[in-house]
């Protein structure tokens, strides 16, 4: 088993995936290899940080023990019982973005309760133009944004598009192969965030912002009853002061069957690149 005390390098996958999965001397990351031999690669030789000279990452990995605070203490939640390992079967998510001093692409690690890595979502298609104006201007927010969500393998289960917009967003869901599962559809531009789950062009669900900043969401099924709630935790005042970073924890109250489940995950990984409303935000 790998420990805190083994150097970087490729092991076989902890989560059960074929090949290998790079591990950065303190956690598993999510980039992956089609190797087979646990130690063959050399450390130098691995995953390289794609990050944009712009992007600062300031902190990091996260540590099991900080993630496990930051849903007992910060959202007050759990621990709750039961949970299959991915981003479909627990009923905890922490949703933690990557730490940078500017934010040019939106990249965010998905773990349960108790800090394993069971996923990831991360912003795609951006050109180097698109990222001046993105670091330049507030103007991106007014623009197209896609979203990647991973499994813990790296491969990706959902993809979400915030199509450009001026004053209401959308987002649309949609499975890996680009078939479409829903739309999620902003209902009002004034007071607190409303958003509807749309699925064949019935409403299944919305999401409910619980003040005018919209930090906190309660997201309903198609009878209004509660079956999620998404809380955003703070990790200090010079984090929240002085990066982009946005942390959330996502409890789903109860087993769920698509296409609800799928809304409210797509829901749960999108409440801050492409739901939440302010100055630089994608709401």
């Amino acid at each position: 088993m790998t420990t805190a005390t083994n150097p970087p390098g490729w092991y076989p996958d902890p989560h059960g995936a074929p090949g290998l999965r790079w591990w950065d001397g303190s956690r598993w990351t999510e980039h992956t290899h089609a190797g087979t031999d646990a130690g063959g690669i050399p450390p130098q030789q691995g995953p390289q940080d794609s990050s944009s000279p712009w992007e600062i990452p300031i902190e990091g990995a996260h540590d099991a023990d900080r993630i496990r605070r930051q849903v007992q203490q910060k959202a007050g939640v759990g621990p709750v019982s039961g949970g299959g390992g991915t981003l479909f079967s627990e009923p905890v998510l922490v949703v933690n973005q990557k730490t940078k001093l500017i934010e040019l692409a939106a990249e965010y690690s998905v773990f349960d309760q108790n800090g394993t890595p069971i996923g990831s979502v991360a912003e795609i298609g951006q050109s180097a133009l698109r990222k001046v104006v993105r670091f330049m201007t507030s103007w991106d927010q007014f623009l197209t944004h896609r979203l990647e969500v991973r499994d813990a393998a790296g491969q990706p289960v959902m993809l979400l598009t915030r199509p450009a917009k001026l004053i209401k967003s959308r987002v649309l869901v949609a499975r890996p192969d680009g078939s479409q599962l829903g739309e999620i559809v902003q209902q009002n531009a004034i007071g607190k965030i409303n958003f509807a789950l749309m699925v064949d062009g019935r409403q299944i669900g919305a999401i409910k912002a619980e003040n005018w900043r919209a930090w906190n969401f309660a997201i309903t099924d198609h009878t209004d009853t509660e079956v999620a709630r998404i809380t955003k935790t703070f990790e200090g005042l010079a984090r929240t002061l002085f990066t982009t970073a946005d942390n959330y924890v996502v409890q789903i109250h109860r087993p769920l069957a698509d296409p609800l489940l799928s809304m409210v995950v797509a829901s749960a990984l999108t409440v801050d690149t492409a739901l939440k409303q302010d100055s630089r935000g994608l709401g």
